[in-house]
Parts: structure tokens; C-alpha cells; sequence
């Protein structure tokens, strides 16, 4: 149906609605205020905005003021709550909001995931694989096969059997309950009954066989961290080997060539297993005494994290709700761990293992420097040594270091991270976690 209305039509219409349009922005302008702070929705009720919260001078502030407001948690006096943000009275000067006002904490317990029991706090998705929360899950109780006496040590030697030449150890992983504490126990992947697993002393140029037979729920293997052995025998979990199925056995053999501090571990999930306490020193003699660094006393720290929490261990790593909260030396978190007894003018060689997970730990000797003699197995040139009182233990690294006994006294060996020398957050007869001494009389 054809249009009736004509072309001068349509042009009157036009400009008789920009006149208009024009006339109203003028009149407002000039007999209104199109501006609108913070202040003035304050002034007139604090209508709610969602997504934003402003009062005060949240003008000012624009928006470092996020998270900071000084009302209560309905948004009355004063300061509308509006979802997302908030703007507060001031920059400088913040109002708390009183205590009696604010919200009780709410309690975190362990959750389940069919038959896993998930650590609190841990946050999952629709899309987290089953694999995952397998690997974070804490240890099934039931599988628990020992409980070690509280008083057990770790790190034990091994004393080896002698076979045609050849230096034959027997492992046994399994699951067992461990005191790191007297009154804390935790459910561990241990090595022969003990966190950490057995010590093996060696000498360059041993021949060593090494038979592992796996009592775990699950599959893994061992690795030698920082040797050169054959590729078969490396211990790399479906690179190199197919991992060692529950209740098999496999055996590792090669020649050690290299001479220093090293240790082994799982490489088959190792966050949770390594994390959980399969781990243990390897220490090697050199061929020549002489190219060893003396000292009148020598002691290995194997440095580790752990998460335990309603009577359930879960591998500690660094994720939501997978934070640890106790550490230990050897398997032992203070004033459980041991004490070094020393007489003044005595050496002590100290060797740092970062059999730990997650965590670098820079570790602190008190009373005076050390010296830093070997770093991952290598002894250092004597013109590479050097003094220091901290070093920065890694996971994964060694570093041996001599320190002397120079005045009489208790003196500490800490990591330097004040939570790490906390048990559960709580310090004990001055420290927790990752302490020892040294009594020097």
C-alpha cells in the first residue's frame, strides 16, 4: 500500500523534532545539574546500584576502595551493600566493622567424593578428571597395614647383603601410621616401615642391586635422583619402565659412579606418593677419602610437608585446601626431632636433602656461618667455597655445608619461613616443623 505522505511533510516533521531535541538539552543545562556524585546518591537515600557499593568519599577513592567499606552486612547505616564492590568512607582511614556485627567463621571438615575423602577447602569442578582427585584424596585407612611405635626413627642404614660382590638391598613399600609428633600421626607411604625410608651408604664404584617389592594400594616406582645409571634403571614411571603393580617386585641394578649426596624417591605420582613419605637418603663415599670434606660429625636433613587434618593425611601441594600445615626433619617435626650434641671447637657437616614437594625452604643454622663445601652431589673446588648462614633448599636439591661449634649454648637449625617451624600454626617450646638444635657444651 502506497505512503500518503509527502516529501515536505516529512521535512517539516524532521526539523520540528531536532528544534525540540535541541531545546530540552538547552533548557536542562541551563536550569539543571546533570552531574551525579557519590556523595549526592548518599544524600539522597543511597539508592542501590548492583555490582557497587559507594559512600563517604568514595568519589575520591574511585576504586582502590574495593573490599573496604566500614558498614554491616545488610548494608544499612550508611553504607549500602551492593554486590561485587565496595567503596569506602575513606582511603587512609578505614571503619572496621565492629566484631559483634561480623559474620562467625565457618568450619572446614573433609568432604567425599563417592568413596575419596577430599581435603577442606579444596575446590572442585564439573570438569576436574577423577585422576586428580584420586591423587589429592587422603589415605584410605583401610589399606593402613602397620602402625610404626611412636618413638620410631626414619632414615635408618641398611645394612646390605653381599652377593657375589654385588651390594643387595631389599625395600618394601606399604601404607603405615606414623607419629611426627606424640600426639600427631599421620597415614604414610613409607620405605621398610620408616618415614623416611632406609639410609643405603655407599662407596664409588659399588656395585648395587636393589629389589623393590611393592605393597601399596597403587603402582610405583623408585627413582635415583642425581645418579647416572643405565636409562632401564632410572626409575621413570611409564617412560622408562612400566610401573610396579601392587604386590610385584623389581630390581635395580647399577654401578655407582659419582660420590656425594643424593636420594630416591617415587616417580609415579610423585606429589602424592613422595608427598606422602616415599623418599629416603643415599649418601656415597668417594673412592679417595681425601677428596671428602671432613668434619668431626655428619648429618643428614631430609626436609618434607605434610597436610593432616581430622585424622586424615592428604599429600600436601601447593592448591586450594591442599596447603600443609606441619613439616619435618626426617620424618619428625619439633621439639620431636633430633638434637645434636656437640663440644666446642667440633665440626659438623649438615646435609640438606629437598626431598620436600613443594617448598624451597631457606635453611638457617644459628651461631655463626657455615660453609658450603657441596651442592647436589658435586663437592665444590676449595676456591668455590663460601661462608653463608642460609641456604635456599629447593625440592630436589642437596647442599652439604660445615658449621663449628664456636661458643657453648643451644643453637637452632631452622627454616626461615616463620610458618614452617609451626605445628598446625601453633610454635612449641620456642618453634615446630622444620627446627632441631645443636647443644654445644
Amino acid at each position: 500500500m502506497a505512503p500518503k505522505v509527502t516529501r515536505p511533510q516529512v521535512a517539516a516533521v524532521t526539523i520540528l523534532s531536532v528544534l525540540a531535541l535541541a531545546a530540552g538539552v538547552g533548557l536542562a543545562a541551563q536550569f539543571g545539574d546533570l552531574s551525579m556524585s557519590a556523595r549526592d546518591m548518599q544524600a539522597q537515600g543511597g539508592q542501590n546500584m548492583a555490582g557497587m557499593n559507594m559512600d563517604g568519599n568514595a568519589a575520591s577513592g574511585a576504586m582502590s576502595g574495593m573490599a573496604r567499606g566500614g558498614g554491616s552486612p545488610s548494608g544499612s547505616a550508611g553504607n549500602q551493600s551492593m554486590p561485587g564492590m565496595n567503596m569506602g568512607t575513606s582511603t587512609s582511614s578505614p571503619t572496621p566493622t565492629p566484631v559483634s556485627q561480623l559474620p562467625d567463621t565457618p568450619l572446614q571438615t573433609p568432604t567425599k567424593m563417592g568413596n575419596l575423602v577430599m581435603p577442606p577447602g579444596m575446590i572442585m569442578t564439573k570438569g576436574m578428571p577423577m585422576e586428580a582427585m584420586q591423587d589429592m584424596a587422603a589415605v584410605d585407612l583401610s589399606q593402613v597395614r602397620y602402625t610404626a611405635p611412636a618413638a620410631a626413627r626414619g632414615d635408618q642404614p641398611l645394612a646390605p647383603q653381599v652377593v657375589n660382590g654385588v651390594k643387595v638391598f631389599n625395600f618394601e613399600t606399604s601404607v603405615i601410621r606414623w607419629n611426627i609428633l606424640p600426639n600427631v600421626q599421620v597415614a604414610a607411604y613409607a620405605v621398610n616401615r620408616q618415614v623416611p625410608g632406609p639410609r643405603l651408604e655407599l662407596t664409588q664404584g659399588d656395585r648395587v642391586r636393589i629389589n623393590v617389592k611393592n605393597n601399596l594400594p597403587e603402582s610405583t616406582t623408585i627413582h635415583w635422583h642425581g645418579l647416572i645409571v643405565p636409562n632401564g634403571m632410572d626409575g621413570a614411571a611409564d617412560v622408562t619402565q612400566k610401573p610396579i603393580a601392587p604386590g610385584e617386585t623389581f630390581t635395580y641394578e647399577f654401578t655407582v659412579h659419582q660420590a656425594g649426596t643424593y636420594f630416591y624417591h617415587s616417580h609415579k605420582n610423585p606429589d602424592r606418593q613422595q608427598g606422602l613419605g616415599l623418599y629416603g637418603a643415599l649418601l656415597v663415599k668417594p673412592r679417595n677419602a681425601a677428596n671428602e670434606p671432613k668434619a668431626d660429625l655428619d648429618y643428614t636433613l631430609q626436609l618434607q610437608e605434610w597436610l593432616q587434618r581430622d585424622g586424615y593425611t592428604f599429600p600436601a601441594m601447593i592448591m586450594e585446601g591442599a596447603l600443609p600445615n606441619f613439616f619435618t626433619i626426617n620424618g619428625k617435626a619439633y621439639p620431636a626431632t633430633d638434637t645434636i650434641r656437640m663440644k666446642v671447637g667440633q665440626t659438623v657437616k649438615l646435609r640438606f636433602i629437598g626431598s620436600n614437594n613443594n617448598f624451597v625452604h631457606p635453611m638457617h643454622v644459628h651461631g655463626g656461618p657455615f660453609e658450603v663445601v657441596a651442592r647436589d652431589g658435586e663437592t665444590l673446588k676449595e676456591s668455590a667455597r663460601f661462608l653463608a648462614d642460609t641456604v635456599n633448599v629447593g625440592p630436589g636439591q642437596r647442599y652439604d655445608v660445615i658449621w663449628t661449634a664456636r661458643e657453648k649454648g643451644t643453637w637452632l637449625v631452622h627454616c626461615h619461613i616463620p610458618h614452617h617451624i609451626t605445628n598446625d600454626n601453633v610454635e612449641v617450646e620456642g618453634g615446630g616443623g622444620l627446627t632441631m638444635l645443636i647443644q654445644v657444651s
